[in-house]
């Protein structure tokens, strides 16, 4: 729940960010009951839809979000509009962006595409298989890695993005660095992501906003080899939504369109056991700063956690099942190793949660 009470006591109606209060959507609906609860004005499409949420006030009771002040509207109108069109992706279904980690240290596939050419058949085959992005990065960013030179990060991700552009596959370019975000972008690519929310160089944000692209910012403390140690959260949804919300707001200080921004709870970067389960939980938080949500949970070392499995390699069932969560909180883009299986679950369970 949110730290201080909305308009008619509810839970829900909450946290100031940059001076505005945010909403957090409660009771996820789908299908039948989800268009029945918003024709009766109980309810409100999250993201568009297809899920629809409620409000709850503290003693349990559904507070109708059609009842919230004027006030409030504006607040509520960014949690329900549809994410914007966004790097010329489909914005009726979500999107699955492949991962191809040109590196030989990433943490579950470190070393499999480290040569240019199995990266790039890695990235043909993912967009075969049903990729709407396939995501190349050359540095890895697990938890306690260092730096990788400029140089070696370009060396190993620029042959593998021209590759791919020419072959007409959306490439997003995973770099923290201003230099290789231009180099990336000469080469073909169309969106950078960047781990560090383009705090990480002082010249990316100014980079991003002049080249006109879309970009992907997410949530993380300090640096992959510091971040482990700065997981003290008062509230891990608010606390990440109110940083992530002064990172938006210096992407749009520096020029860059709101439109073109996709923010990423970092999952796995700078969170402690427990805490990921809970932001994926509370994931429609997020929805409030008005941006589409990229949500990257493959592989990762809490679904180990859960599952008991140590080898990542073998982590695709809890990857997909934290995956479908993403989406029905209001992710709209998943970050994923395993392509044609993801691709599958989402087509399934987006039949399911629009069938009424």
């Amino acid at each position: 729940m949110c730290d201080r009470e909305g308009p008619g006591g509810a839970s829900s109606p909450a946290l100031a960010v940059s001076g505005a209060p945010l909403l957090e959507p409660l009771g996820l609906l789908h299908g039948r009951a989800a268009a029945e609860a918003v024709a009766a004005g109980q309810a409100a499409w999250l993201a568009g839809g297809p899920v629809a949420f409620c409000l709850m006030r503290k003693d349990g009771a559904v507070l109708p979000v059609g009842s919230l002040p004027a006030t409030w509207q504006p607040i509520l109108a960014r949690i329900t509009r549809r994410p914007p069109p966004w790097a010329g992706l489909p914005a009726h279904r979500p999107v699955v962006m492949g991962i191809v980690n040109v590196t030989p240290d990433s943490f579950s596939d470190g070393g499999r595409h480290a040569a240019t050419d199995v990266a790039i058949d890695a990235g043909r085959a993912m967009a075969a298989a049903g990729a709407d992005i396939v995501d190349v990065g050359g540095e890895s960013t697990r938890p306690g890695s260092q730096p990788t030179p400029v140089a070696e990060e370009q060396a190993r991700i620029l042959p593998v993005i021209r590759a791919l552009a020419a072959a007409g596959i959306a490439v997003s370019a995973d770099t923290r660095n201003a230099v290789t975000m231009a180099a990336a972008l000469d080469a073909g690519a169309r969106i950078i992501n960047d781990v560090s929310a383009l705090a990480h160089d002082q010249a990316a944000a100014a980079l991003v906003a002049q080249r006109g692209c879309p970009v992907v910012l997410m949530h993380m403390r300090g640096t992959p080899a510091t971040m482990q140690s700065q997981t003290d959260y008062a509230d891990i949804a608010l606390d990440v939504t109110r940083e992530l919300a002064a990172r938006l707001e210096a992407a749009i200080a520096a020029g860059i369109a709101p439109e073109a921004i996709a923010l990423d709870p970092g999952i796995g970067f700078a969170k402690a056991p427990g805490q990921n389960e809970a932001l994926l939980a509370r994931l429609p938080v997020l929805l409030n700063l008005g941006c589409r949500i990229v949500a990257g949970v493959s592989r990762k070392g809490f679904i180990g956690r859960v599952s008991g499995e140590a080898d990542a390699m073998r982590r695709l069932p809890g990857s997909l099942a934290a995956g479908l969560q993403a989406l029905a909180g209001g992710a709209s883009v998943l970050r994923v190793h395993d392509v044609a299986e993801t691709v599958q679950a989402v087509r399934v369970w987006h039949a399911i949660v629009t069938e009424s």
